[in-house]
């Protein structure tokens, strides 16, 4: 497990799992078809962390993003090159006359990721909902797409064709596999439509194909599933892209650590995906991470026990999380051991 052999050790089960608490927060848009999000928040020697993996992950891809918890809660973060963070509003397939309800809740964020390819959606849909971003945006406002991998190569080709009229920053992980990444980029390249690459970062065995496969213009990071910090500071050193730092419907906690990463990069081009604290109905904080000016700090927040307690997932929630965190740490502790 590659994740693990990033880790100088495994903390023991009962040190991992001493401070450990799940919640499950409201969203306030369904998001990847949840209305609440589960999170499970450890305490380590340097502060608090998060293991998050959803649901329906299998324990082999589970146990990356335990890896991520250990490292940003038992490490000290890397050296930050600035302390705060531009990050960009997240539209998730809602309708076009929601939009600017959404974006009105990240403060001051001049890019937008706008969710298309919907399951039970049409392109006439995502047409409607990019094309309200850009009325409220303006014609300033930077627009991004985020198919993931949902299109085969003819259907994303025609996509990006007709929402090109919004002047689109770039297009996230439009086709599933590499072959079809690269020959739409080879199509599109005329165009000037950048290709950025999630999927096929963070849930590939070798992160970095996509890179040597010359099938992206630039790749999304996310701390969480990529291991942790430090382990995606030496994939991005090795990739030679531009990156984009993004999240996974974090709580601040998560977000935290993917401020610690984005403000360790020694470059860092564009907006980061950091500000999805904004689709939370409840976070784990009195003072969350949410978009101020367009930015979130780079910092650790501190836990509010009342919202500890306030939002605690269900008994039977809490066993199988503490299961599944006994299985993916039985993973790590093998793979280093």
């Amino acid at each position: 497990m590659p994740a693990a052999l990033h880790l100088p050790s495994v903390p023991p089960l009962d040190e991992v799992r001493a401070h450990a608490y799940v919640v499950s927060l409201p969203l306030v848009t369904p998001f990847r078809g949840l209305a609440h999000r589960e999170a499970m928040l450890l305490r380590g020697p340097a502060g608090w962390t998060e293991f998050s993996p959803f649901a329906e992950y299998e324990d082999a891809e589970a146990s990356a993003w335990l890896a991520a918890a250990i490292d940003f809660g038992w490490q000290n973060a890397p050296t930050a090159h600035r302390t705060e963070i531009r990050v960009n509003a997240t539209v998730p397939a809602v309708s076009a006359a929601a939009v600017p309800e959404v974006l009105a809740r990240f403060d001051g964020c001049r890019t937008a990721k706008v969710k298309v390819a919907e399951r039970g959606g049409t392109l006439a849909d995502d047409i409607a909902r990019v094309r309200a971003v850009r009325e409220t945006m303006g014609a300033l406002g930077r627009i991004r797409i985020d198919a993931n991998g949902a299109w085969s190569l003819d259907e994303a080709e025609h996509a990006v064709h007709a929402l090109a009229e919004f002047d689109l920053e770039y297009v996230e992980q439009p086709c599933a596999r590499l072959d079809e990444l690269r020959e739409l980029r080879r199509r599109i390249r005329y165009m000037g439509v950048p290709i950025a690459a999630d999927e096929s970062v963070r849930k590939a065995d070798d992160p970095l194909a996509v890179a040597r496969a010359d099938a992206a213009d630039l790749l999304v990071i996310k701390a969480q599933p990529l291991g942790g910090v430090h382990r995606v500071l030496q994939l991005v050193a090795e990739a030679g892209l531009p990156v984009v730092v993004s999240s996974a419907l974090d709580t601040s906690v998560g977000l935290a650590m993917g401020a610690a990463l984005a403000g360790a990069l020694p470059r860092l081009d564009y907006d980061c995906g950091l500000g999805t604290a904004s689709l939370l109905g409840a976070d784990v904080t009195v003072d969350p991470l949410r978009p101020e000016h367009g930015t979130v700090p780079v910092r650790r927040p501190e836990v509010d026990a009342s919202a500890l307690a306030e939002y605690a997932a269900p008994a039977e929630r809490s066993r199988w999380w503490a299961e599944r965190l006994a299985r993916c740490h039985a993973l790590l502790a093998a793979s280093v051991g």
